[in-house]
């Protein structure tokens, strides 16, 4: 019988391990001073180097969320759509008004 392969979903093992390496030799630069941003500035911040490892990890295909997407929780997003679906009435209303 021939042996089943796992389908990648996105956030499989891989995707993890490429992040996971990435990121540890992005931090190992970092640590050591040999890290720079662009052109040929050194990079000073932790945050800063955080960031170039994410974005080395996206571009290696990782499936590693954007910049703001775990910050956000879902009941601030909810909240946040429904206040602007209320403005967006407000707006509509005043529209109407002015053309007549």
């Amino acid at each position: 019988m021939a042996t089943k392969k796992k389908s990648s979903s996105g956030s499989g093992s891989k995707s993890k391990r490429t992040t996971k390496n990435k990121m540890q030799k992005v931090m190992h630069e970092y640590k050591h001073g040999e890290l720079k941003s662009g052109g040929k500035k050194k990079v000073k911040s932790r945050k800063q180097a955080i960031a170039i490892g994410l974005s080395e990890a996206r571009r290696a295909g990782a499936n590693v969320p954007k910049k703001g997407a775990s910050k956000k929780s879902s009941s601030s997003r909810k909240s946040s759509s429904s206040k602007k679906s209320s403005s967006s009435k407000k707006s509509t209303s005043k529209k109407s008004s002015s053309k007549k």
